[in-house]
C-alpha cells in the first residue's frame, strides 16, 4: 500500500504527466477513460434499479452509489498492491501514470479555449456549438455574453471538481482516493439530477458528491485567488466575492471558485439560468458587469493555468516539507 508522503509524490508525478500529455486520444480510442468504464457500471445499475415508487428509486441509487464504490474501490485497492509488489520507485511511476488519468487541467483549457477561438473565428453559432461541449444549458438561448459567461462558469466548477479535488483525495489516500472521487462525481454528472427520473434515485450519489466535494471547492476559490494576486487581476475582489457570494450558490460548492473568478475578473457570474427549457433560480457570483467577452475567456484561462501551478508548488513544496521531517 501507498502511504503519505508517497501519495504526495504519487500526486505530483501524475499532474505533471496530466499536464504535459493529457489523456491521449489514441489511447481513448483502443481503451476508453476510467469515466467511460464507470459510466458503463453506472448506468448498467440504474437500469436494473432505478424502478418503482420514489422510495423504492431511493433506495436503489443508495445501493447503486455502494456498489459503485465497492467495485471501483476494491479494483483500485488491488492495482496499488500489485504495483508495491514490484518495488518503491515502479510502483510510484506505475500508479502516476494510472492517477494521470483522473484529474483533467488539458483536456478542460482545450475546451474552454475552443469557445474563445470558436466566438472569435465563427460567430455567435459557432461559439454555441462549442459552449455545448462543457454545459448542460440550452445553447440556442445563449448571447455572446452568455456564452462567455457559461463557458467562464465552467472553467471555475471544473477546475474544483475535475483537477482540485482529484488531486486532493489522490493527494490524501492515493490512487484509491483518487478513484472513488472519480466514481462519485461520475455518478453525479449521471445520475444526480433534479428531474423525474432520477430526482429520487440520484439523491444519494448528488448528496456525497457535494459532501466529498467541500474541501476541494473551498481550495479552488483560494487558489483562483492567489492567481490573480499574481497574475495582476484583483485577488482582494477574489476573495471579497467568495466571503459574501459563495453561500448564496444553490450549490454547496460552485460557489466558491465561480465567486473568486467573477470578482477576480470584474465579473457577475451565474444567476438565473435555463436548463432543458426550465428556468433554474440562482444568485449572481460578483458584482461586476455581466458582459462578458471572449478576451474575458482568455483573462480566466489565464488565471486557471497560474492556479495549476500553484497546485503543482504546494503539492511539491508539502512533499519537500514532509520528507525533511522525515530525516
Amino acid at each position: 500500500m501507498v502511504h503519505p508522503p508517497d501519495t504526495l509524490a504519487l500526486l505530483a508525478i501524475a499532474l505533471g504527466i496530466e499536464a504535459a500529455l493529457g489523456y491521449p486520444d489514441a489511447l481513448y480510442r483502443a481503451i476508453g477513460h476510467p469515466v467511460t468504464w464507470i459510466g458503463r457500471l453506472i448506468a448498467a445499475l440504474e437500469r436494473r434499479l432505478n424502478r418503482g415508487s420514489d422510495r423504492r428509486r431511493r433506495l436503489g441509487g443508495v445501493l447503486t452509489l455502494i456498489l459503485l464504490l465497492a467495485v471501483v474501490g476494491g479494483v483500485a485497492g488491488l492495482l496499488s498492491e500489485a504495483a508495491a509488489s514490484v518495488g518503491p520507485l515502479p510502483a510510484l511511476l506505475i500508479l502516476g501514470l494510472l492517477c494521470a488519468s483522473l484529474p483533467a487541467q488539458r483536456s478542460l483549457s482545450q475546451h474552454v479555449a475552443a469557445v474563445e477561438a470558436a466566438l472569435r473565428t465563427g460567430g455567435i453559432e459557432a461559439g454555441r456549438r462549442a459552449v455545448s461541449m462543457i454545459v448542460g444549458r440550452d445553447p440556442d438561448r445563449l448571447d455572446e455574453a452568455a456564452i462567455c459567461r457559461a463557458a467562464i462558469e465552467s472553467l471555475s466548477e471544473n477546475f474544483s471538481d475535475g483537477i482540485v479535488a482529484p488531486a486532493f483525495w489522490i493527494g490524501a489516500f492515493g490512487l484509491p482516493g483518487g478513484a472513488l472521487y472519480k466514481a462519485a462525481n461520475t455518478a453525479d454528472s449521471m445520475i444526480g439530477h433534479r428531474t423525474p427520473r432520477y430526482a429520487a434515485f440520484g439523491w444519494a450519489a448528488a448528496r456525497f458528491d457535494d459532501l466529498v466535494n467541500l474541501p476541494a471547492s473551498r481550495l479552488a476559490g483560494l487558489l483562483i485567488a492567489g492567481a490573480a494576486f499574481l497574475h495582476g487581476a484583483d485577488g482582494r475582489g477574489a476573495l471579497r466575492a467568495m466571503a459574501r457570494d459563495a453561500r448564496r450558490h444553490r450549490s454547496p460548492n460552485a460557489g466558491w471558485p465561480e465567486s473568486a473568478m467573477a470578482g477576480a475578473l470584474g465579473l457577475k457570474l451565474a444567476g438565473p439560468r435555463i436548463y432543458d427549457g426550465a428556468l433554474v433560480p440562482d444568485a449572481h457570483m460578483g458584482d461586476g458587469r455581466a458582459e462578458a467577452t471572449p478576451g474575458d475567456i482568455g483573462r480566466a484561462l489565464a488565471l486557471y493555468h497560474t492556479a495549476c501551478l500553484i497546485q503543482g508548488g504546494l503539492v511539491v513544496g508539502l512533499l519537500a516539507l514532509v520528507l525533511a521531517a522525515r530525516l
